[in-house]
């Protein structure tokens, strides 16, 4: 690990102020991601800035439309929260199944939805669900967050303090669990609002996309049978040891589809 200067930020402003100012700064949530990156010196920021003791970044609000959840909120806490599982439980499911009880109690959303990870399981939630993400300085929507591998819309300056999601008719998440990580190797949440239909899909490309054949053939018709038959190109798709690109186009049919059967069941 690099030697780097670390600084407890006592608010928002406080670390905004921290980013302005330092050289090659990097801010610090859960770490899940950031500290084994730094352990294998593959990063080498000047200054670390933690936001774990901001008491403004930690929290959950519910309200029948919308549910909030502040950036440095652990996972095992939306887990948990009684109100997100009444109005929203396809968000509370998805919490608790990502990585393991270690990851979870110490990972944020902020940090997840921040590192835009191909295989994070937020990012399905923010996009499926049609979250905005609040930062100090603006709202963006989630449709125009996520632009690529490890890239998203925030500015250099920029904190994440809360996501935005809307509560659905109906949603669920389902994804393929890499056995030792936990990652979503592919992930689908399958939202409905109204006659609308969203559907993303992480894990299977560069980072989180909305299947929009999918969102139209449930808009017509919300029934397994509607996604049966659907063509996912492989074209665009990412292929490692653990998975080619063509068994998670199946994997992405497939999983859209169970996902349906789940909420008409």
């Amino acid at each position: 690990m690099h030697n780097f200067n670390y600084h407890r930020a006592k608010d928002v402003a406080d670390a905004a102020g921290l980013l302005g100012t330092a050289e090659d700064p990097k801010l610090l949530a859960g770490g899940m991601t950031l500290l084994p990156t730094l352990k294998n010196r593959l990063a080498a920021p000047t200054d670390l800035i933690d936001l774990a003791k901001i008491p403004d970044l930690k929290g959950i609000t519910v309200t029948p439309t919308d549910v909030t959840v502040k950036a440095m909120t652990p996972h095992a806490v939306v887990a948990a929260s009684a109100e997100i599982a009444k109005v929203l439980p396809a968000l509370a499911q998805l919490a608790g199944n990502i990585g393991d009880p270690a990851v979870r109690h110490r990972g944020t959303i902020g940090g997840s939805v921040a590192n835009s990870d191909p295989a994070a399981d937020y990012p399905a939630a923010v996009v499926g669900l049609d979250a905005t993400v609040v930062t100090n300085q603006r709202e963006i929507a989630a449709d125009d967050f996520f632009l690529g591998l490890f890239e998203t819309a925030l500015e250099p300056g920029e904190i994440i303090t809360a996501v935005r999601f809307k509560v659905p008719t109906r949603a669920y998440y389902m994804k393929f669990r890499h056995p030792a990580s936990g990652y979503a190797v592919v992930g689908t949440m399958v939202a409905q609002y109204g006659s609308t239909v969203r559907v993303a899909v992480t894990g299977a490309g560069p980072c989180v996309f909305r299947h929009t054949a999918a969102e139209t053939a449930l808009s017509k018709s919300f029934t397994p049978e509607a996604v049966a038959n659907l063509d996912v190109s492989s074209a665009d798709l990412l292929g490692d040891i653990h998975c080619s690109a063509e068994y998670r186009a199946h994997l992405v049919k497939v999983y859209v589809r169970r996902a349906v059967e789940a909420l008409t069941r």
